[in-house]
């Protein structure tokens, strides 16, 4: 029987004297106030344990994690036809990069770059009563929490700075890809962006990705094909231009945000989740990284 809570306080230990550990994302300016020493983790296993480490109880915005959990939710509500308007390979570049979408008719390379992110929020708006709000409600039922909400600061910060994320929207808009208002789209987008959740709550909503579709309630929400399929999608595609890498270092499916957090899992057996808001050049958490990286080391679990 592995000691998980001894592996989490080592790899805390050893990565905390780490001295080059990124940058803190400033081109949101609400993200750049955070703390760049901030390091957490935590670990669920599918029998209900829990081990912490760390600031994991802190509260961080999620950004593109939210990604996964808005896939999700359209997957629910338009089945198969999500795929009709983008596709599912690995973009090979970075998350706001625009040339694929031009040189491919508005379709995004898959659902996890922010403009797939933004064709997903699209079809929440044209298949949700009050969207913000049941998206939101949708989260909480996942993670079973209903403390989980948006932070309004972060999404207005979002809007006034979200150059690069209304120009992906008008391209798509001019491709015909996007059915609603540009700015409808992106309120959306940046309101799912702004969502604070600790390291807890995100393996609480990841908990579904593990346990073939049920939540930690045992509440069918997917069905196990669909489960698959996103678990494909965020191994291949979860860390933009470093998603090989990902693959390589860690072996687990999972997703990361500019905020600094990282989720992953391994089905049938765990979630787990790092936050560390300084980030490498991909824009993925230094240390988030590393220690995920030496957590599926240490414990020989991976999909590999």
């Amino acid at each position: 029987m592995l000691d998980y809570q001894a592996i989490l306080e080592e790899i805390h230990q050893s990565l905390n004297s780490v001295k080059d550990t990124g940058e803190v994302a400033s081109y949101i300016p609400e993200l750049a106030n955070v703390p760049k020493e901030k390091f957490g983790i935590h670990l669920q296993l599918i029998t209900g344990e829990n081990f912490s480490v760390g600031d994991a109880s802190e509260k961080l915005s999620i950004q593109s994690i939210s990604k996964v959990l808005s896939l999700t939710k359209a997957f629910q509500l338009v089945g198969n036809h999500l795929w009709e308007r983008m596709d599912v390979e690995p973009s090979g570049n970075p998350f706001n990069h625009l040339s694929l979408l031009e040189l491919e008719n508005g379709i995004p390379r898959n659902p996890l770059i922010n403009s797939g992110a933004i064709v997903v929020a699209d079809i929440l708006l044209s298949n949700l009563k009050n969207p913000k709000k049941d998206f939101l409600d949708f989260v909480r039922n996942l993670a079973h929490d209903n403390t989980i909400s948006f932070n309004e600061k972060v999404a207005e910060s979002e809007r006034l700075n979200g150059y690069n994320n209304y120009a992906a929207a008008n391209l798509l808009k001019s491709y015909g890809n996007l059915h609603n208002n540009v700015e409808d789209v992106l309120d959306f987008y940046f309101h799912q962006c702004s969502i604070m959740m600790d390291c807890r709550q995100l393996t609480n909503a990841f908990f579904v990705y593990a346990n073939k579709g049920k939540c930690l309630k045992n509440i069918q929400h997917l069905t196990a094909s669909q489960v698959k399929r996103i678990n494909a999608i965020m191994l291949t595609c979860g860390f933009y231009d470093e998603a090989g890498e990902f693959a390589f270092e860690v072996g687990l499916p999972g997703k990361s945000g500019v905020g600094g957090g990282i989720v992953a899992l391994l089905p049938h057996c765990f979630t787990i989740a790092t936050w560390a808001p300084a980030l490498n050049p991909q824009g993925n958490s230094y240390l988030g990284m590393k220690a995920l990286e030496h957590f599926t080391t240490k414990t020989k679990l991976s999909i590999f």
